[in-house]
């Protein structure tokens, strides 16, 4: 059960990277809404996409497959690395609802209503800037988590001089 744990928790980490990274590649890539409207909402769309069906469940399983572990390996209930992984993994899952996934969600509903009724694109990408650096914010705490989980450092705890 360890090893399986281990491997999903693993496997949606990367995948939550790689959504994020995605993610990053596609706003810096994202056309003009203005001089590309179809383009613009056909890219949103696909960033809308990646956040709903990569990123938030890579989430998902990451945290709970992190949150079983610690039920299974009994040891990890004392070990301070993994109330940190566990504390960024709150902040992971609210970084992404509201300042990804939910802006992301919201803008490409926008973009498709503007895209329908022919006018008001240039409301669209204002958000472009604070999209990426949420994402550059939340792909640095996924890397602190792995850095947690392969580091593993003793918080709280001195070392024995004996041992």
């Amino acid at each position: 059960m360890r090893k399986a744990l281990k491997f999903v928790h693993t496997l949606a980490g990367v995948g939550l990277l790689g959504a994020l990274i995605t993610l990053s590649i596609a706003i810096v890539q994202i056309p003009s809404p203005v001089e590309q409207p179809e383009l613009y909402v056909a890219f949103r769309n696909l960033m809308d996409a990646i956040a709903r069906w990569l990123l938030f469940p890579s989430l998902i399983f990451t945290l709970i497959a992190g949150m079983l572990s610690m039920v299974v390996v009994k040891s990890y209930l004392h070990a301070g690395w993994v109330w940190a992984k566990l504390a960024t993994g709150i902040i992971m899952f609210e970084g992404t609802l509201l300042a990804v996934q939910g802006p992301m969600q919201k803008e490409a509903e926008q973009a498709r209503a503007i895209l329908a009724a022919g006018e008001g694109f240039e409301k669209l990408g204002t958000r472009l800037d604070g999209e990426l650096y949420s994402i550059w914010i939340l792909a640095a705490v996924c890397v602190l988590n792995v850095f947690l989980g392969v580091w593993r450092p003793r918080f709280g705890r001195t070392s024995d001089p004996a041992s």
